[in-house]
C-alpha cells in the first residue's frame, strides 16, 4: 500500500553542521555573525524553509529569491546563501549572508556537504534520454525489490522510498531537495537509488554534488527545442552525464546515431545495448512475444550469458527499457543468473509504472491505454505497439503542450494520423497559449498526412475521451496520449484538477465496460 506524503522527503534526524565550517569549506564571503550557528538543511524556497535551514536565494524569472529572505528568516532560516545582487536585496532581513558568485551553481556541492551525501552507501543509478527514463527507473526499482534490496527512486511521477512516496513537481528535483531525499533514504537504509535525470537537470545544476555509479542512456529524439537551440545542443546536455565528474560507468543504447555518438564522445567506461538484429553491441534484446498483457524478451550478452523474461507492459520499447535496467544492474555488480532466477520465480518483472502505456480497461470492451508520451518518437513507438496487438480500430486522443517546444507539433499530428484510424484532438496543458491554435496545428498536420482521415476536434479532455469511447467497440483500442500520471490540466497559469486515468475509468463505468 502506498503512503502518499504531501511534502518533500527530508531526513527525520538531520545531523547539524557548523556554518563556520561551511564558510571555510567553500571559501564563502561572510557578512554578519555566525558564531555558534549550525545548519541542518537547505532550501531554495522560502515557503519550504524549516528551522535550522540555510536559505539559498537565486535570480528567478520575475524576482530575485533573496527578496524573500525576511520570510525565510521568520520561518527559521539561520543564514542566506546568495550572490552579490541577492546580498543587497536581503540586507534588511537580519540574516547572516554568505556570498558566492553563482548560488545556483554552488547549491549542489553545498547541499551535499550539509546532508553528508558522500556518507551514503547506496548504489546510485542515473537514467537519461528523451523517452523511457521514468520506465527504466521504475523497472530498476521493481527488479531490486524482487531481489530483496531496499530501494528508492526519483522520477517525473514521484519520489519514492519503498512504499512511501510524494508527488513530483520536476522530473529531477532541485539539488537541495535531491540531497535531502538521499539523506532520508540513508536513514531508511536504502541500498540502491534510481534517479531520472533530464537534460534540464544537467544544464541547471540539479544533480550537482553527485557522482553516479551507473548512468544509462535510452534514446534521443525531437523534444525540448524550446530549451535548446538544436538537437546537437540537446545532445551535449545529455553527454555531460557520461563524464568522470558525473558518473563512474555507463550503459548506452546504441540503436541510433545519437547513441553511437554518445559512446564515441563519452569519457567513462561504457557497455552497449541494442534492440536491432543488425546492431553491434555488447548486449542484445530480442522480443519474443508481444501481448496486451506483457512483452516477453531475450537478453543476451558477453560470454554467452542470457536471460529470458517478460515485462507486464505493452511494446518492444518497454522490453528495451527493462533490458537497459537489467544491464545497468549487472554493470553495478548484480549477478545475471541471480536476476534470472528471481524473475523466473516471479513470472517476470513485477512492475507498475504510473501512466506509461498503462492499461486501465477491463476484460470487456475496448482496450484503453493511458500514456505520458508527448513527443513524435513516443507516438510512433506506442502506436506501432498497439497496432501489433489488435485487428480492431486504433483511436487516439491527444493534444500538445502550450508554452513548450512548438516545433514538434506538426510531426506529432502527422505521426498520429498515420498510426491511428481515428484521432480526437483535445487540449493538453495549453498554459498561456491559445488552445484553439494548438489544436489547429495538430489537425492541419494530420489532414496533410492522411487526407480524408477521421479526425475530431473536442477541446475539453473529458468530453474528448468520451467521444473516443463512443466510437470504439469490442476489439478496438483507445490510446490517450499525453497526461499519463498527471493529476491536473494547466490553463492560463491555473492547474485544474484532472486525472486522465481516473476520468477514463469513470467513463468506462458510465459506458458499462467496467
Amino acid at each position: 500500500m502506498t503512503d502518499l506524503v504531501p511534502s518533500a522527503l527530508r531526513p527525520q534526524h538531520p545531523v547539524p553542521r557548523s556554518l563556520s565550517g561551511l564558510v571555510e569549506e567553500f571559501n564563502l564571503e561572510l557578512r554578519g555573525d555566525i558564531d555558534g550557528l549550525e545548519v541542518t538543511g537547505v532550501s531554495l524556497s522560502s515557503r519550504a524553509i524549516q528551522p535550522g535551514d540555510l536559505y539559498v536565494g537565486v535570480p528567478g524569472r520575475n524576482s530575485h529569491g533573496a527578496a524573500y529572505a525576511a520570510a525565510a528568516a521568520e520561518a527559521g532560516a539561520v543564514a542566506l546563501l546568495t550572490d552579490e545582487a541577492g546580498a543587497a536585496a536581503a540586507a534588511a532581513s537580519g540574516l547572516p549572508v554568505l556570498v558566492t558568485p553563482d548560488a545556483r551553481a554552488a547549491l549542489g556541492a553545498v547541499a551535499a556537504w550539509i546532508y553528508r551525501t558522500d556518507e551514503n552507501p547506496a548504489t546510485l543509478f542515473a537514467v537519461t534520454g528523451t523517452n523511457g527514463k521514468t520506465s527504466v527507473v521504475y523497472l530498476l526499482f521493481a527488479i531490486l525489490r524482487q531481489l530483496g534490496v531496499v530501494s528508492g527512486l526519483t522520477s517525473t511521477a514521484e519520489r519514492r522510498i519503498g512504499d512511501v512516496a510524494v508527488t513530483s513537481s520536476l522530473t529531477t528535483p532541485e539539488a537541495s531537495e535531491l540531497h535531502a531525499l538521499l539523506a532520508r533514504m540513508r536513514e531508511a537504509e536504502v541500498r540502491a537509488v534510481g534517479v531520472e535525470v533530464s537534460a534540464q537537470a544537467l544544464s541547471r545544476h540539479r544533480v550537482d554534488g553527485l557522482v553516479f555509479d551507473i548512468a544509462g542512456f535510452t534514446n534521443l529524439s525531437h523534444d525540448h527545442l524550446d530549451d535548446y537551440a538544436d538537437m546537437d545542443e540537446y545532445f551535449q546536455s545529455k553527454l555531460e552525464l557520461f563524464q568522470p565528474d558525473r558518473s563512474r560507468r555507463g550503459v548506452i543504447t546504441v540503436d541510433s546515431d545519437w547513441g553511437r555518438r554518445m559512446v564515441d564522445e563519452c569519457r567513462i567506461p561504457v557497455t552497449t545495448l541494442t534492440t536491432r538484429r543488425d546492431g553491434d553491441a555488447d548486449w542484445r534484446m530480442t522480443v519474443l512475444a508481444e501481448k496486451a498483457e506483457y512483452t516477453e524478451f531475450l537478453l543476451s550478452g558477453p560470454d554467452n550469458r542470457s536471460l529470458t523474461t517478460r515485462v507486464p507492459l505493452l511494446g518492444w520499447f518497454m522490453a528495451a527499457n527493462a533490458a537497459l535496467a537489467i544491464v545497468m544492474l549487472v554493470e553495478s555488480g548484480y549477478d545475471l543468473d541471480a536476476i534470472a532466477h528471481t524473475l523466473d520465480r516471479d513470472g517476470g518483472i513485477d512492475a507498475y509504472i504510473p501512466g506509461r502505456a498503462e492499461r486501465i480497461s477491463g476484460d470487456r470492451g475496448p482496450l484503453v491505454y493511458i500514456d505520458y508520451g508527448h513527443s513524435p518518437d513516443a507516438f510512433l513507438n506506442t502506436l506501432a505497439a498497439i497496432r501489433s496487438i489488435t485487428d480492431g480500430r486504433v483511436i487516439m486522443v491527444f493534444g500538445a503542450d502550450g508554452d513548450r517546444d512548438a516545433t514538434k507539433r506538426s510531426d506529432m499530428g502527422a505521426i498520429a494520423a498515420r498510426g491511428a484510424d481515428v484521432l480526437v484532438v483535445t487540449d493538453f496543458h495549453p498554459r498561456f497559449e491559445d488552445p484553439a491554435r494548438i489544436r489547429a496545428t495538430l489537425l492541419a498536420a494530420a489532414r496533410e498526412a492522411v487526407p480524408g482521415g477521421e479526425f475530431h476536434e473536442v477541446a475539453d479532455p473529458r468530453t474528448a475521451f468520451r467521444t473516443a469511447l463512443s466510437l470504439a467497440g469490442e476489439g478496438d483500442v483507445i490510446l490517450y496520449a499525453g497526461p499519463g500520471h498527471e493529476d491536473y490540466h494547466e490553463v492560463a497559469g491555473v492547474k485544474i484538477p484532472y486525472s486522465a486515468r481516473d476520468d477514463s475509468r469513470q467513463a468506462l463505468h458510465e459506458a458499462g465496460w467496467l
